[in-house]
Formats: structure tokens, C-alpha cells, sequence
């Protein structure tokens, strides 16, 4: 039997792909394809993310929490998985840090390498993916947008590090591509839709694969239900949003236009890469922090060899960061 964890944030819990009165996601779609079919293995294109799935051959744990920042995850998601004693484990989570205005880089690499070092000293193999930047996302102006994507390089770069140190296997999903793409999308567009969170349980299901980590079907690539409307949109952001809209407004927004300021100050000037070699530095200082060796994993996995890491290809890195070359979301469908 093969356990399989989930760690994370909205992402990992679903949000975007609901499932009756449920939420399923990407985690949950991934499950059902880690072990060749049997009679007693649910079909996980059914499964709902919460909770526990139990099949014949595989169990899933989703631990993943709306709105989980990295300091979440090691604190209390952590300890719950380690008692799971999982086999394979995704720790995919960063961007609620990037929409704090307490921000800190160190912070975030020292919390996600205490939860990777955990995890695979137990012998897990670990899944993790670096995201797109939520400036991008969200459609903001170039002043707003500029120092989100800052954060979320850093974030990145710290996830392409960590997964090369513990062996990952890595999806890349911070390209243009992956963001352009509005049938991936949910409402919110905050999250993916149904089509969005099949496309990376597949990707992941292929990356496994390769490793021979997954032996069962690939999930299905097309959704069941139909893409959001315009009017999903609308209802989306008078309910949900809103209160997104006015939490962001008081934590977030009163930094973001003190950092857009900084932005149009020094681009005024000239300067603007001074902003970018701060970021560097600070990127640099959280490296070191989590640059001592790694501890020693304990026994591989009964599902397969350790996994291999691949991370950005070198066009795409977030900052001058030696890392290794990855498969972009973009060349899913190919």
C-alpha cells in the first residue's frame, strides 16, 4: 500500500475544482493514478480532497489549509503528516507569504527546508512546485505587479534550491503560459478550475511516471463540468471576493502601495535594478540560512527510487541562482 500526503495551501486543498459539497483538486485527482487499477481503488476523478481516500492499494491525506503560508505548513500540517508515515508527499505552498505585508524571505526558506528535511529523513518522496507570481496573475499594473513578482522569485528560487538538496520531483508552473491560459482557470482566477487542476495531476502523474513512482492510469486531462462564465465571475467576487478584496486591503495593500511607490521612484531616477539587487541579497542571506548539509534520508520509499529533481530551464530562473533545468507546465499538452 502507498501513502500519499498532501501539504499546502488552497491550491492543494481544491480550491477551484469543487466535487459535490466537497472540494477534490489536484492532490485528490493524482491519488488514484500512483497504483495500478484494482477492484478496491477508487476512481480518483470522483474523489473528493478532504479528508482521507482509501483504496485497496493507496491512501491520500489531504492536510492542506485555505490560506496556509509556509510557517503554517512546518507547524501544523508537518507533524500530522510525519504521524501519516506517508510514502509520497507534496509540499506545494508560498504564495500567501508573497501577499503578507510581513514578508520575509529567511522566514519561508527556513520553514519549508524544516518541512522538506523532515520529510525525506523519513524516506518520503517529496513533490513540490514553484508558482507563478500573483502580480501576473491577477492582472495588477506593472507598479503593483513589479514587487509581487520580486517575492515570488524569491520564494521560488528557495523551492528550486530545497528540491534540488532533497532529491524532488518538481513541476514548474511559473510560466507565461500557465498564467495566459484562461481555460485552466477558475472564477476567481485566484486558483485553477477543474481543467487547471487536472493539467498538474497529470504533469505530476508523468514526472512520477518517468521514476517509476506511478503505476496507474494517468488522470484525465478534461474536466467534467462546464468552464466558468463570466457570470461565475461576477457571483465570485459579490460573495468570496469581497471578503478576500477587504482582508488583502487591510493586511496587504497599504504595503503593496508603499512598495509600488518605491517602484515609480526609482525608475524615475533610473535606478530600478537597485531594487532588484535588494531582492538578490535578501534571496542570498535566506539561502545561507538553509545552506548547511543535508540530513540523510532514511530508507527509499517501497514505491519506487528516490525521485530526481528537475527545476526551471535556464531562460526562465527568477534570479542569477545556480539551479537545474525543469519541464515547463506549457509543454503539458505535447
Amino acid at each position: 500500500m502507498v501513502r500519499f500526503a498532501a501539504l499546502g495551501d488552497s491550491l492543494t486543498a481544491g480550491v477551484g475544482d469543487p466535487v459535490g459539497d466537497g472540494l477534490r483538486g489536484w492532490a485528490a485527482l493524482l491519488a488514484g493514478g500512483l497504483v495500478a487499477d484494482d477492484a478496491d481503488n477508487a476512481d480518483a476523478d470522483d474523489a473528493e480532497g478532504s479528508g482521507e481516500a482509501a483504496g485497496g492499494a493507496v491512501r491520500f491525506r489531504n492536510f492542506a489549509v485555505t490560506g496556509a503560508r509556509a510557517r503554517d505548513v512546518a507547524a501544523f500540517q508537518l507533524p500530522r503528516a510525519l504521524a501519516y508515515r506517508p510514502d509520497v508527499v507534496s509540499v506545494v505552498v508560498g504564495m500567501n507569504d508573497t501577499l503578507r505585508r510581513t514578508f520575509d524571505i529567511t522566514e519561508v526558506a527556513l520553514a519549508l527546508d524544516r518541512t522538506c528535511a523532515a520529510l525525506s529523513a523519513r524516506g518520503a518522496v517529496l513533490l513540490t512546485a514553484c508558482l507563478p507570481d500573483p502580480g501576473a496573475v491577477l492582472g495588477l499594473p506593472g507598479p503593483l505587479a513589479r514587487p509581487l513578482a520580486r517575492r515570488q522569485r524569491q520564494v521560488d528560487a528557495v523551492v528550486h534550491t530545497l528540491s534540488a538538496r532533497y532529491g524532488a520531483v518538481h513541476l514548474h508552473l511559473a510560466d507565461a503560459a500557465w498564467v495566459a491560459d484562461r481555460t485552466l482557470w477558475s472564477a476567481d482566477r485566484l486558483h485553477p478550475g477543474e481543467r487547471g487542476h487536472r493539467t498538474i495531476a497529470a504533469r505530476f502523474h508523468a514526472l512520477l511516471a518517468e521514476r517509476g513512482l506511478a503505476h496507474g492510469a494517468a488522470p484525465g486531462r478534461e474536466p467534467r463540468q462546464p468552464p466558468p462564465s463570466r457570470a461565475d465571475a461576477l457571483r465570485w467576487l459579490a460573495t468570496a471576493g469581497t471578503g478576500w478584496v477587504l482582508r488583502r486591503c487591510h493586511d496587504l495593500l497599504p504595503d503593496l502601495i508603499r512598495l509600488a511607490g518605491a517602484e515609480v521612484r526609482h525608475r524615475a531616477r533610473g535606478t530600478g535594478t537597485l531594487l532588484d539587487l535588494r531582492a538578490e541579497q535578501s534571496l542570498a542571506a535566506a539561502l545561507a540560512a538553509v545552506s548547511g548539509p543535508a540530513p540523510v534520508a532514511g530508507p527509499a520509499p517501497a514505491s519506487g527510487p528516490p525521485a530526481v529533481f528537475a527545476g526551471p530551464a535556464a531562460s526562465e530562473r527568477p534570479v542569477p541562482v545556480p539551479v537545474p533545468t525543469a519541464v515547463p507546465l506549457a509543454t503539458m499538452g505535447e
